[in-house]
């Protein structure tokens, strides 16, 4: 995990960072209402600082939301929350900070302020979110595992939400293959909810991330888990959902994807059972049909090194950095005019079977293609 001190390069003026975070912490201001703040006056400083009548003309904002606005200067203790934040390890992310995840940028009411214990790297541009029932069947966290395990081993970082069933089965198996994962908690990253899974959250930090958009010891509260499936969607490429039914969260999260111009992707399930519903649903309104991870690569393989803003520009990912070591070995050992299979063993030093599979991912990302049976180059 990182040091308090890895990102002072990253740190916003202590005026912007103070009031970003007062007005994250204001109870009552989730992100409709704060973009509509936001619009009002411009700056949160100015939000913070706007009288009561002021406050009480913008939608959503009625006497009491406007009274905790107008007080919150003498009632919330910023510095106390950075001063946490700091004894924890846990970094305090504005949208102006350089970690910033570049694709939660891009969607239409991101966070304001985001807390993580653990690191955002670069290779987590290229990310796909696993999410699912709580009351998952055997059926589904096998393949939640078998997808999570597949997407990590292909050096894509797993994200989801932490929660019992499907997301515990995804985070633990993108571990267990030695893969990036990152949780999206409802509850503060200090406070892991749900309980059992305070060790879990632990592991992750140190291979991936925790975040969220609540204060680091605060509680999970109900509005809270359907507000932070935007999060989950809006950090990844695409989202697959593994058995849901009809009133699940993770039906929230596929329709965040769909309004943040991402993919959706759906495991089928048995007809007959109801946690099928949800995915069947899906299927039917136009979701990716998803029985193994060459479904999901193969659906996005352009987006690897490119991801769509809502304006129709693109956000650049360079490929080298969505690479693991094996795949960044194997890439090297391949000469640009094209190398023997053979070859490519023998200068990698992998056993073949890691060369084979890794060559089969690098090819679904177009960044080597087969000439011939067992000859290969780089694109």
């Amino acid at each position: 995990m990182n040091s308090p001190d890895d990102h002072q390069d990253d740190v916003p003026p202590d005026h912007e960072l103070r009031d970003q975070l007062m007005l994250a912490l204001i109870s009552g201001i989730g992100p409709l209402t704060r973009q509509r703040l936001l619009t009002q006056f411009g700056t949160p400083e100015c939000v913070l600082h706007a009288t009561y009548g002021e406050l009480q003309r913008v939608q959503g904002v009625g006497p009491k939301l406007a009274k905790r606005i107008a007080e919150a200067r003498t009632e919330i203790d910023v510095d106390a929350q950075i001063q946490l934040a700091h004894d924890n390890n846990v970094e305090i992310l504005l949208e102006s900070s350089e970690n910033y995840p570049p694709l939660l940028a891009e969607i239409h009411d991101p966070p304001g302020v985001l807390f993580a214990l653990g690191s955002l790297l670069p290779v987590d541009r290229l990310a796909v979110a696993i999410v699912g029932t709580r009351h998952a069947t055997r059926y589904g966290i096998e393949q939640a595992t078998k997808l999570a395990t597949s997407l990590a081993k292909a050096g894509v970082t797993v994200v989801s939400g932490m929660a019992r069933g499907i997301d515990t089965a995804a985070h633990q198996a993108a571990l267990a293959a030695g893969g990036r994962t990152i949780a999206v908690l409802a509850s503060g990253v200090l406070k892991p909810y749900p309980p059992e899974n305070a060790e879990l959250a632990q592991e992750i930090a140190r291979q991936g991330c925790v975040l969220s958009e609540a204060a680091p010891t605060m509680p999970p509260m109900s509005g809270m888990f359907p507000q932070r499936n935007r999060i989950i969607s809006g950090l990844s490429l695409g989202s697959i959902i593994v058995e849901a039914a009809d009133r699940s969260g993770a039906l929230i999260t596929a329709r965040h994807a769909w309004e943040q111009n991402r993919e959706v992707f759906a495991v089928p399930g048995p007809v007959d059972s109801r946690l099928s519903n949800g995915p069947h649903r899906l299927l039917r309104d136009g979701a990716k049909l998803v029985m193994t991870i060459d479904d999901v690569l193969e659906e996005l393989g352009p987006l690897a090194h490119t991801a769509e803003r809502a304006d129709g520009t693109t956000i650049r990912v360079p490929a080298e950095v969505t690479l693991n070591e094996v795949e960044q070995k194997v890439l090297q050992a391949i000469h640009p005019d094209g190398s023997l299979i053979d070859e490519v063993t023998q200068t990698s030093g992998l056993p073949v079977h890691r060369v084979l599979s890794t060559i089969s991912v690098l090819e679904m990302r177009t960044l080597i293609r087969r000439i011939g049976g067992n000859r290969v180059a780089r694109v």
